[in-house]
């Protein structure tokens, strides 16, 4: 077991560079199943949820050569099974993206809770147009991968617009797909009989680079987040300014600085382009800081606000309504032993840590692990006092590592 100790107070000032987008690499890598041949996938995040996902691929039969920490070569072709098991899909919710993979692959997909359901056979699939209620990027994943290599069109009406599904997208026409219309609200995928090997570099994650975003405004520092799209943080940027943090755009960097209490700002979170829910625990930090009452209103995920109470144990004031919190903002967070619930709530917990005064504890950090490629060396670089500590579980002791 182990815990992050964070001794708040430092303004965080230097440059990080931000890693493959975790979203998009966990689509990915489930669509290499549908190659004839080897693909090599660069800019991979070196995080957990990344290490299960090939592990999966592993356990499917495929053979797996890591070239480096951001680097992978996958040999599909030795696959012969279509069943994902419960011990290997339990880890992350995004195994369920092995369905639409293998149904492409197989026409026909296994795959336990909690990544997804037994779907059984589905001989003789053919292309058809999907209209989705709801904006799904899950749906909207697993669909373009099922279609991919399926007789006919597939239309898929409502879909999610997310830089990770062009991202997708790219990565399957790389292969020989036909898929036109990647980030608008309508995408035809024309299936094909068969897909070649292809080398592909994933983008940048707007996640990590928004929570550092956050953390350098928070903290009321400068940092240059460089390797990234600007254009996939428009939303964030957007709210940022909005709360008074000097904001610098660069072709493939952003710098961030504050030298005031942030403003008072609202905020609905929104399938993209409107603002990302992954982003909405780390905003909730900042505005539980800012001069003014602000509120966020939660328009994706039922279920968000969990890590609400862990920052109201740092003295937030923040009352929580189904699905929107009203954020009445502090002078000061302080100290306290809190816990990650969730991957961007640890996120969260680290942005608030570094923010208050006195040492803050977190546990559960399993969670912050599944989506932040070496979190605490980068934010040490910007001048943070972070460490990662073991836990000894029969006395709760602990160390340094």
């Amino acid at each position: 077991m182990e815990k992050l100790r964070i001794r708040g107070g430092a303004a965080l000032r230097g440059t990080v560079s931000i890693s493959g987008a975790k979203n998009a690499a966990v689509a990915i890598l489930p669509a290499v199943l549908l190659s004839d041949g080897v693909c090599r996938i660069e800019n991979l995040p070196n995080i957990s949820d990344v290490s299960s996902i090939i592990q999966v691929l592993h356990t499917l039969g495929a053979e797996v050569r890591m070239l480096s920490d951001s680097a992978v070569e996958i040999d599909p072709r030795p696959v012969r099974s279509c069943v994902v098991s419960k011990e290997a899909a339990k880890t992350m919710r995004a195994s369920s993206y092995f369905i639409g993979a293998l149904l492409g692959r197989c026409g026909r997909s296994r795959v336990a809770p909690p990544g997804g359901c037994d779907f059984g056979v589905a001989s003789h699939l053919r292309g058809a147009s999907v209209y989705l209620d709801v904006v799904s990027v899950g749906a909207t994943i697993n669909i373009m991968l099922a279609a991919a290599r399926v007789r006919g069109m597939t239309v898929i009406e409502n879909a999610a617009r997310e830089p990770h599904i062009v991202d997708l997208a790219n990565f399957l026409n790389s292969m020989g797909a036909d898929i036109m219309g990647a980030g608008t609200s309508v995408i035809k995928i024309r299936g094909v009989e068969h897909l070649q090997g292809a080398t592909y570099s994933i983008i940048p994650d707007q996640i990590e680079a928004g929570t550092y975003m956050a953390a350098a405004a928070a903290t009321r520092g400068d940092v240059l987040v460089t390797g990234v799209i600007p254009k996939h943080l428009e939303s964030i940027l957007a709210k940022l300014i909005e709360m008074g943090v000097d904001v610098e755009e660069y072709d493939e960097a952003v710098r961030v600085s504050m030298r005031r209490r942030p403003r008072k700002c609202n905020i609905k979170t929104m399938p993209h382009p409107g603002f990302p829910t992954d982003m909405q625990p780390q905003i909730a930090t900042l505005l539980a800081v800012a001069d003014g009452t602000s509120i966020i209103t939660e328009g994706v995920w039922d279920n968000r606000f969990r890590y609400v109470d862990q920052l109201v144990l740092m003295g937030a004031d923040i009352q929580v309504d189904g699905k929107t919190a009203v954020i009445s903002g502090v002078d000061r967070l302080t100290c306290a032993p809190v816990r990650a619930t969730d991957l961007r709530a640890g996120a969260a917990m680290v942005i608030a840590g570094l923010s208050a005064e006195g040492v803050t504890e977190i546990e559960d950090i399993d969670h912050i692990d599944r989506g932040y490629e070496n979190i605490v060396e980068k934010l040490t670089a910007l001048g943070a006092d972070i460490r990662r500590v073991r836990v000894d579980a029969p006395d709760r002791q602990s160390q340094v590592v």
